[in-house]
């Protein structure tokens, strides 16, 4: 090809081309080195996560707690002596009584019943009302009541007794319950005119009988070596459960103190509410 140039002019030098970078040059530059290192950090960071992820169930929610394993709830144990005390304590009553002698004198006398019922009926023994004019009930709380006879059964000498007035909260005692030779019990009651007193000791003996001067014998009876002296008759005698299983009505003594000497009788529970038992012993009444 003919190239038409001005006159005197000379070629000019054709311009060399520049070399075209290679491709090593063309990705190290400042800009893609540090696309690159956030492209990295990046990718380890996800990395990381998916680690954490899958070592965590791989589920958004929180790993539930191990639920409890059942076991035995713990059954009750025997109640303390103070723990007796306290749970029977509401339901026993002051008895206080007046009359008149055989020579027509007055005479006052003091006995301990038990609240047996949610109507307010007291049980108690049937010596500490027999012939009484009148009969006063003192509660827990303080408060008192004229009462009368509501039955009576002389030969297992017990009496349930109707109050005028009951108290404002009513306390029933929890009725029931046998009992073995060597068993815990504890005497509720007034002895000798100090209220509220109570005692302790075991069953010494069952199926004992009481030979009365005047009356029939009762049989069946539960000895005892818990105190109790005169103002504890017709009082709870109660296990360690804090259940009545008894009711108070003598001590034995040789001598005619009246007074106590290591033994008691009650006339079980179940005898008191209509049932019977048979025995030897004698003890006077309280």
């Amino acid at each position: 090809m003919t190239v038409l140039r001005p006159d005197g002019s000379e070629p000019s030098e054709p311009t060399p081309e520049e070399p075209a970078p290679s491709p090593v040059a063309r990705w190290n530059t400042p800009d893609r080195r540090r696309k690159a290192l956030i492209a990295v950090i990046a990718v380890w960071a996800v990395a990381i996560t998916a680690v954490a992820f899958t070592r965590g169930g791989g589920s958004d929610e929180s790993p539930q707690a191990a639920a409890p394993k059942p076991s035995p709830s713990a059954s009750q144990g025997p109640l303390a002596v103070s723990e007796i005390y306290q749970t029977l304590l509401p339901s026993t009553v002051l008895i206080q009584t007046t009359g008149h002698d055989a020579k027509k004198a007055v005479e006052s006398a003091t006995g301990t019943g038990v609240i047996a019922n949610a109507d307010g009926t007291v049980m108690t023994a049937n010596h500490v009302v027999d012939g009484a004019e009148t009969i006063k009930l003192t509660y827990a709380d303080g408060t008192s009541s004229a009462a009368k006879v509501a039955s009576a059964d002389a030969e297992q000498d017990i009496a349930t007794l109707t109050p005028a007035k009951l108290p404002e909260t009513l306390v029933p005692a929890v009725l029931g319950g046998g009992v073995q030779v060597g068993d815990t019990v504890v005497a509720i009651g007034n002895p000798l005119g100090l209220v509220d007193s109570t005692s302790s000791g075991v069953v010494s003996g069952l199926d004992r009988k009481l030979t009365r001067a005047a009356r029939d014998d009762i049989a069946g009876l539960i000895q005892f070596d818990a105190a109790v002296n005169p103002g504890n008759s017709g009082g709870p005698l109660v296990n360690d459960q804090g259940q009545v299983v008894g009711i108070v009505v003598a001590l034995a003594n040789p001598t005619d103190a009246g007074t106590f000497i290591g033994i008691g009788f009650a006339v079980p529970i179940g005898a008191a509410l209509g049932g019977g038992e048979d025995g030897d012993g004698r003890a006077p009444p309280l």
